[in-house]
């Protein structure tokens, strides 16, 4: 059996972060626009000045806050419309259909967590991470 060489350490220098106009790193900036969900989105998005990768995760936690509450709350409304008018019916049939709604919600809930975390991650890493159809939007409102 043989044995791998040593690993070498490497002799180049380290990569050194770029600053954003806030005076932080570009990546801590874009991870922190997703912190706060829109609140910190809209304080990075009028503050940053100059870094696009800021500005894009910036728009991109707006963005992804509102279609959170946007559809939310179009799935909470139509849960408690639809049980109504199904509970009329049947109130048995009305309860299913809420459990079955509400599942549906709570699976929307998981898939947003995940793509925020994911979005978190991926902006730290200093990525431009697009989300599907709303990594779109992003970019499209983040360029001056």
């Amino acid at each position: 059996m043989q044995n791998d060489p040593p690993v070498q350490a490497s002799t180049a220098s380290p990569a050194v972060a770029t600053k954003s106009s806030t005076g932080l790193d570009e990546n801590v900036a874009s991870l922190l626009a997703y912190l706060f969900h829109a609140v910190s989105g809209l304080i990075f998005f009028v503050v940053e000045k100059n870094s696009r990768l800021v500005r894009f995760h910036a728009m991109q936690s707006i963005i992804l806050t509102g279609v959170f509450v946007v559809v939310g709350t179009a799935l909470w409304i139509l849960s408690f419309v639809i049980g109504i008018i199904v509970g009329y019916i049947s109130s048995l049939l009305g309860f299913l259909v809420s459990v079955v709604i509400g599942l549906i919600g709570l699976v929307f809930l998981i898939a947003m967590f995940v793509a925020w975390v994911l979005c978190m991650i991926k902006a730290y890493q200093g990525q431009f991470f697009k989300l599907p159809v709303l990594g779109n939007f992003a970019e499209k409102f983040s360029q001056k």
